[in-house]
């Protein structure tokens, strides 16, 4: 896989606003998907803190809550709201209804 490479990940219908949703991506990896009235994010979907997959969290507008122990993070920019950490954050487009996600 190389770095900047786009894929596309579904259909905007897909993943309602609110919602998210687990995206697996080449080489066995995953990411978690996110729509927030509207507007799309993908972040790396694993916590870590103890490697949770985030995409099965819960949605409060811009922020995730792991499920296994709640911290809380920014699907915006990864950062985590609960301690001194990030996660990586993934660019997303819209074209003509398709989900595409630079890897």
């Amino acid at each position: 896989m190389r770095k900047g490479q786009i894929i596309n990940v579904g259909k905007v219908e897909d993943v309602p606003p609110g919602r998210g949703t687990a995206i697996e991506i080449p080489e066995g990896n995953e990411l978690a998907l996110y729509n927030v009235n509207g507007e799309f994010f993908a972040i790396e979907n694993s916590c870590p803190h103890k490697g949770a997959p985030l995409s099965e969290g819960a949605l409060c507008g811009y922020y995730v809550e792991c499920a296994w122990h709640g911290w809380q993070f920014d699907v915006r920019s990864g950062e985590c709201l609960t301690v001194r950490e990030s996660i990586e954050t993934y660019p997303v487009e819209i074209v003509g209804g398709l989900i595409q996600v630079e890897i």
